[in-house]
């Protein structure tokens, strides 16, 4: 697959704009021709992240180039997520892999069948970015466009994938057998068992790929709706160029805070981190108490609340593409409800949902499991300025604090870890990403770990992301299991 962009534009021109003449001087000498010249709305691929410190594909090691130019010759193009995620090789080539499986190799479903349901995925979500890359996809692969006039007109079986997306995306713990049984045993729109795992695999894969692209303020690639203007720029702008050549500052974007203090913060969590690891070598709770804690902290988790005005970008009215659009997020125990706990040794990835997805669907339950281990595992043993530490006691709290927004429980973990390790601001960076993503904005992602490198919150979306993907999947397989038994 390497050997297919030979010949072709090199990487940095063909999918990044690097310039070697200034963009206003190039605009000047078309002007004659008649030529628009369209110029990025967004600095970089990122709203949240200088655009200077995103890997430029031209000084990234071999490796990485090699997963870039991979994922161009597949793809015809590097997009914005792909680059953000490029910080974290390893997991990028596992990601790419998974999404290239899912999307273009033999499978249960057609080819126009998964861009629309990621397009659906997406939608529920308000990601117009994601919505746009798959409607080009679609058309390309022969896609009838009169379905993107509105989920209305796509095909019934489709259509009727609209309640399952629904309530995956917003509140999985309420899917049962019953829905699985309207879907497997309808008279003229049934589905497979096989296309079935492929639908929700890619639901849950664009649900959570939602998440990560509103927690890294990803900005729409330059050849998209929203991610270009032909205005010219203004005197006082910065000169595309120099940014896309890496030569432009935009210290602006970094913040005033206080770096003592950010300093601080590091050290107190360091120290929490100590002393919780000491507390765990001197005693150990039992089990009353530790049930104890995961009801406080699940309590807890329903006042974390983001009083944040929306600051999303929307371009393309993308409502059209799902159902009952006042349909949202609600806290998995809400006062005068009971929805039972999911105990994780009852229904697990490991023991229980990785074979069935490998069963009906070959492959991808591997492909997904090592793309959950790498994200789960990542570390380079730092903290912001400290080396060689281990931040495993870290990276479990913040996964199974999104698994515990969603009812999920482990009988083998102590919740009281969770209010010392994350904070009020971080907590609300969470739950804003993995349930209300188009809500996030750049104030939240600055608030949080202020001393920390990019790329360390850059993991953490990624975490986010695919704790996020495995609690739907969690409930989504398990119903379908209750389905089959």
């Amino acid at each position: 697959m390497r050997h297919a962009a030979k010949g072709s534009k090199s990487v940095e021109t063909a999918s990044l704009g690097f310039f070697k003449m200034c963009s206003h001087c190039e605009r000047l000498s078309k002007k004659e021709m008649g030529v628009r010249i369209p110029r990025p709305l967004g600095h970089g691929p990122s709203r949240y992240i200088p655009e200077k410190e995103i890997l430029e594909v031209g000084k990234v090691d071999a490796r990485t180039r090699a997963i870039f130019e991979d994922a161009f010759a597949a793809l015809g193009r590097l997009d914005n997520i792909s680059l953000v995620m490029g910080f974290h090789p390893q997991y990028l080539e596992s990601f790419l892999r998974t999404q290239h499986y899912l999307l273009q190799m033999d499978g249960p479903l057609s080819l126009h069948y998964r861009h629309y349901i990621g397009i659906m995925a997406a939608a529920r979500h308000q990601c117009s970015h994601l919505v746009n890359l798959h409607v080009n996809d679609f058309l390309q692969v022969g896609g009838n466009p009169k379905w993107l006039k509105g989920l209305e007109e796509a095909p019934p079986k489709l259509q009727h994938l609209g309640e399952l997306n629904k309530i995956l995306a917003h509140r999985p713990w309420l899917i049962t057998k019953a829905h699985i049984e309207q879907l497997l045993k309808a008279e003229e729109y049934s589905w497979s068992l096989a296309e079935l795992i492929h639908a929700v695999v890619l639901l849950t894969h664009y649900h959570s790929l939602a998440s990560f692209t509103f927690g890294c303020g990803i900005n729409p690639e330059i050849h998209c709706e929203g991610g270009h203007t032909f205005r010219p720029p203004s005197v006082s702008s910065y000169c595309v160029c120099d940014i896309a050549n890496g030569n432009g500052v935009l210290e602006e974007i970094l913040g005033n805070h206080s770096v003592a203090e950010a300093s601080c913060e590091v050290e107190a969590l360091m120290e929490k981190m100590k002393q919780l690891q000491e507390c765990r070598d001197e005693e150990e709770a039992s089990q009353e108490e530790m049930a104890t804690r995961f009801e406080r902290e699940k309590t807890e988790s329903m006042l974390v609340v983001s009083t944040e005005e929306d600051e999303t970008m929307t371009t393309r009215d993308v409502s059209r593409h799902f159902e009952d659009p006042s349909y949202g997020y609600k806290d998995f125990s809400r006062r005068g409800e009971h929805v039972p706990t999911f105990r994780a040794q009852d229904y697990s990835w490991e023991d229980h949902g990785y074979s069935l997805v490998n069963r009906l669907y070959p492959d991808v339950g591997q492909l997904l499991d090592e793309k959950f281990q790498i994200a789960y595992n990542l570390t380079y043993n730092t903290m912001a300025m400290h080396k060689d530490v281990d931040t495993s006691m870290l990276r479990r709290a913040i996964w199974n604090y999104i698994h515990c927004m969603f009812g999920i429980r482990y009988d083998d973990y102590d919740y009281g870890e969770i209010n010392q390790l994350l904070d009020r601001s971080f907590k609300v960076y969470i739950k804003t990403v993995v349930c209300g993503p188009e809500k996030t904005t750049k104030r939240m992602y600055d608030s949080f770990w202020r001393q920390f490198q990019h790329s360390e919150k850059v993991h953490v979306n990624l975490l986010l992301m695919e704790a996020r993907m495995q609690a739907e999947l969690l409930y989504a397989l398990r119903a379908i299991t209750h389905y089959m038994t």
